[in-house]
């Protein structure tokens, strides 16, 4: 088994998918409710496989911070400006493979959106890192 962090984007992939294009807040509130739902059917999916790890959805704001010396305060950055990529939320599952990987996220990206249409929104599939290289 491995451990893939799968990533939902606020904005889309390499080239979103026009059902990806409207964001959720110009969905009704029927919408919304449908989209969550679906997302808790694939968590629960998954869970009886047992391949759900945890997932969670995350807000809009935020801000990058970073170390800025002894005796400073933090840099910020944000709260993010339009441009910038926004993480929505993300799911850890654990998995036979790769393949399983990727049919898990591409099952998570059919969710409905605007309309009840599937969203084909991309995922971020990334792996656990194994054990960390040798150096001799």
């Amino acid at each position: 088994m491995a451990k893939y962090l799968l990533l939902k984007h606020y904005r889309g992939g390499p080239q979103p998918h026009p059902n990806a294009e409207t964001q959720m807040d110009q969905w009704t509130p029927e919408e919304i409710s449908a989209h969550i739902e679906f997302m808790g059917k694939v968590a629960d999916d998954l869970r009886e496989r047992g391949e759900f790890v945890d997932g969670q959805a995350l807000a809009p704001e935020g801000e990058f911070v970073r170390y800025d010396g002894e005796g400073r305060p933090p840099v910020t950055d944000g709260p993010f400006a339009e441009s910038k990529d926004l993480i929505a939320g993300w799911m850890v599952i654990d998995v036979d493979s790769k393949e399983r990987a990727y049919e898990a996220a591409a099952y998570l990206s059919s969710a409905p959106g605007k309309d009840g249409k599937p969203l084909h929104e991309w995922l971020e599939v990334r792996p656990f890192m194994g054990e960390p290289p040798v150096v001799e």
